[in-house]
C-alpha cells in the first residue's frame, strides 16, 4: 500500500467519532504475524517458567526477584523491543511493542510495573528526546537491562499538577554543571536504578525542564524507605531525594523548559501501554475463574453450570476480548501514522511522537477503559472463588490489589477522562476534527420527523452498527450543546466532562468489539465465531445502558424547558433498540464455549 492510499484511508485521531469505519480497515489480534506470533509466544513462555511459579514470593517484597526478572528479560530483547537497532534494540513496530508489554504483565504487577517504569517512561523519553551522544551513552545499556531506569515527574506537591513540581535546577559559576535539589515521590525502579529521568525548574521557568541523572555514590541522591503499598508489594517505589546533585549541563534531555512537554508525550505512549498491560491479567483471571468454576461442585453440580456463574463469566471474558479488539486497533493506528511519516523522510523519534500523540484521545480512552475493566475483572474473580478468592492462597487476592493502581497511573482516570473530550473538542477548533457539522445535522435531525422506513437487518451486525451510529449522535448531540453552551469555559464543568468521556468511552470500545467480530467472521465464517459474535452484542448492550445513563446526566445539568425536551427525546430515540438483544442467551453462548475449553479462548 503506497503512503497516499494510507494517508487518505487512516482517519486522524478523534475521527472515529464521525467517520464510519469499516472492518477490513481495523487490526485485531488475529491478525498478528508469524513474527508476532513468535515473539508472543517466547514472552508466554518466559512468564511461565520465570514470573508465574514465584508468585507467592512477589507477594513478599521480594525486590531482588523483581531485578533478577528484569535482568534475564533484558538478556532476552524483551527491554529493547521499542528501541531502535542502532541503539542495541530490536526495532519493532509499535505493534510489537504493546504485544511484549501486553503479555509479560498478566502474572503479577510488580514486574508489569517494574517493566513498563523501564522500557517506557524510563528509557523513551531518552530514546524521543535524547540527543545523538545522549543515545548513544545511555540507550544500549538500558535497552539491555545492563542498566534500569526510573521517572521522576511526582513530588508531594505535584501529582496531576506535573508542571507545578518545585524541585530547583542552578547552573554553576563555570556553567558546566546544574546543582539538583528537590525531592521526588512515588518512584517505580527506584531501589535499583542506575539513571533517573528527572524533571526539575530552572530559575523562575514557566515550564520544567528534563535531565538524565546518573545514580552516583556520594552525589547528593539519597532515599526514602520502601512505600508499603496496598499491592504491586515487589515493585520498588521510593521517595528520590536530590541536595545539590551535580548533573553536566549536557544531560539536559532537549531544551530548556520542554520538560512538560517531554512529560505529556511520555504519558500518551504510557497510557497505550498501561491499557495493554490489563489485557493479559484479565484473560488470567477469566481463565483461573473458569478452571476454578469447572472444579468446584456445589449442590452436586460444578457451579460453572449455574447461571449466575455463567452470567460473571460471560462479563469477565467480553471485557477481555473488547479490551483487546480496541487496543490493538489504536496500536495499529499509531504504527500505520509513524510509518507515513518514516517514508516522508521523519526521524525515528520525530515520527514515534507525532505518531502518538496523534491518538492520544484514543490512548486516554483506552487507559481508562482497560485500568477499570481488569479491576472489575479481579473482583468477580474473587466472588467466583467465594471465600478462596479472599484468601492470599489464591491468585485472586493480588490479582485485585494489584489492578487498582491501574486506575491512578499515567494520570488518574479522572484526568483522563476530562482529557479525552478536551483533546477533542482542541482537535475540532483546529479543524482536524470536523464535529460541527455533524453536531449540526444532529441538531436538525431532532427538529425533523423520525424515519418511518423499516430498517433491513439482515446482515450480519447491521442493527448493531446502526446503533453504534446512534451512540455517536448522542455524544455529538450532549457535547455540541454544551460547547455551545460553555464555550472555552467547559474545561470548568467537570462534571459535565466526565459524563461526555463515558459516552464517548462506550462508542470506541463498543465499536472495536463490534469491528473486530464482523472481521472474523468474513474470514473465518459467521458459525466458527458465534461467541464472538455474542461477547459484542453484550458489551454493545451494556454501553448503550451506560451512555443513555450518562447522556441524561449531562442534559438534566445544563439543558432546560423545550431544549430538555427535544434532547430527551432525541436520547430516547438513539438508544432504542428495534430487536433487543436476549442477554441471557448471550451470555449463556459465551460461558459454555469457556467452560468446554476450560480457559479464557478467544
Amino acid at each position: 500500500m503506497s503512503t497516499d492510499t494510507t494517508k487518505k484511508d487512516l482517519l486522524r485521531g478523534g475521527q472515529f467519532l464521525v467517520k464510519e469505519t469499516k472492518c477490513e480497515d481495523v487490526f485485531t489480534p488475529e491478525d498478528f504475524n508469524e513474527e508476532q506470533k513468535m515473539m508472543r509466544d517466547s514472552v508466554q513462555e518466559f512468564v511461565e517458567r520465570e514470573i508465574w511459579p514465584h508468585k507467592e514470593e512477589f507477594e513478599k517484597k521480594n525486590y531482588a526477584l523483581t531485578e533478577e526478572v528484569m535482568r534475564k528479560a533484558g538478556e532476552l530483547g524483551f527491554l529493547g523491543v521499542a528501541v531502535p537497532e542502532e541503539y542495541d534494540g530490536l526495532g519493532m513496530g509499535f505493534v510489537s511493542t504493546m504485544l511484549v508489554c501486553d503479555y509479560i504483565s498478566g502474572a503479577t504487577g510488580s514486574v508489569a510495573t517494574a517493566f513498563g517504569a523501564h522500557t517506557g517512561i524510563g528509557t523513551m523519553p531518552i530514546t524521543l528526546y535524547g540527543n545523538e551522544e545522549q543515545k548513544k551513552k545511555y540507550v544500549p545499556k538500558l535497552a539491555t537491562g545492563e542498566w534500569f531506569g526510573a521517572y521522576c515527574l511526582t513530588e508531594p506537591g505535584a501529582g496531576s499538577d506535573a508542571n507545578s513540581g518545585k524541585t530547583k535546577a542552578v547552573l554553576s559559576e563555570d556553567g558546566k554543571y546544574y546543582s539538583i535539589s528537590g525531592q521526588k515521590m512515588w518512584i517505580s525502579n527506584a531501589g535499583f536504578a542506575d539513571v533517573f529521568i528527572v524533571f526539575t525548574r530552572i530559575e523562575d521557568d514557566k515550564n520544567i525542564t528534563g535531565f538524565i541523572v546518573e545514580n552516583e555514590e556520594g552525589n547528593g541522591i539519597s532515599f526514602g524507605e520502601e512505600e508499603k503499598k496496598l499491592g504491586i508489594h515487589s515493585s520498588s517505589t521510593r521517595q528520590v531525594f536530590f541536595n545539590e546533585t551535580k548533573v553536566p549541563v549536557e544531560n539536559m534531555l532537549s531544551d530548556r523548559g520542554n520538560g512538560f512537554k517531554i512529560a505529556m508525550n511520555a504519558l500518551n505512549v504510557g497510557r497505550i501501554k498501561l491499557a495493554a498491560a490489563s489485557l493479559d491479567a484479565q484473560r488470567r483471571v477469566t481463565d483461573l475463574s473458569v478452571k476454578y468454576a469447572n472444579d468446584r461442585v456445589q449442590f452436586n453440580t460444578p457451579i460453572a453450570k449455574f447461571g449466575a456463574i455463567k452470567s460473571k463469566l460471560a462479563e469477565m471474558a467480553t471485557s477481555a476480548y473488547v479490551g483487546e479488539a480496541a487496543s490493538y486497533r489504536a496500536a495499529k493506528n499509531i504504527e500505520d501514522r509513524i510509518n507515513i511519516r518514516l517514508e516522508e523522510g521523519s526521524s525515528h523519534a520525530d515520527a514515534e511522537l507525532k505518531g502518538v500523540e496523534e491518538y492520544a484521545i484514543e490512548c486516554s480512552i483506552l487507559k481508562v477503559a482497560c485500568s477499570e475493566d481488569v479491576q472489575n475483572c479481579a473482583d468477580e474473580g474473587i466472588q467466583v472463588f467465594g471465600g478462596m478468592g479472599f484468601s492470599a492462597d489464591t491468585p485472586m487476592e493480588s490479582a485485585w490489589r494489584d489492578a487498582r493502581i491501574a486506575r491512578i497511573y499515567e494520570g488518574t482516570n479522572e484526568i483522563n477522562r476530562m482529557l479525552s473530550v478536551g483533546m477533542l473538542v482542541k482537535k475540532a477548533m483546529k479543524g482536524h476534527v470536523d464535529l460541527l457539522g455533524p453536531a449540526t445535522k444532529v441538531a436538525d435531525e431532532l427538529t425533523g420527523i423520525p424515519s418511518m422506513d423499516k430498517p433491513d437487518y439482515s446482515e450480519l451486525f447491521a442493527e448493531e452498527k446502526e446503533m453504534i451510529g446512534k451512540l455517536k449522535k448522542v455524544f455529538l448531540m450532549v457535547a455540541g450543546s454544551a460547547v455551545q453552551k460553555f464555550g472555552p469555559q467547559l474545561e470548568e464543568h467537570q462534571q459535565l466532562l466526565l459524563a461526555a468521556s463515558d459516552i464517548l468511552i462506550e462508542v470506541y470500545m463498543a465499536e472495536s468489539g463490534i469491528l473486530r467480530a464482523e472481521k472474523n467472521a468474513k474470514r473465518f465464517g459467521a458459525d466458527s465465531q458465534k461467541e464472538q459474535i455474542a461477547m459484542a452484542k453484550l458489551y454493545l448492550y451494556h454501553a448503550v445502558d451506560t451512555v443513555n445513563t450518562k447522556a441524561k446526566e449531562g442534559i438534566a445539568s445544563f439543558a432546560e424547558g423545550d431544549e430538555q425536551r427535544m434532547m430527551l427525546m432525541g436520547l430516547k430515540r438513539y438508544t432504542k433498540y428495534t430487536n433487543l438483544p436476549n442477554i441471557v442467551a448471550l451470555r449463556n453462548t459465551i460461558s459454555e464455549k469457556l467452560t468446554s475449553e476450560n480457559k479464557y479462548c478467544f
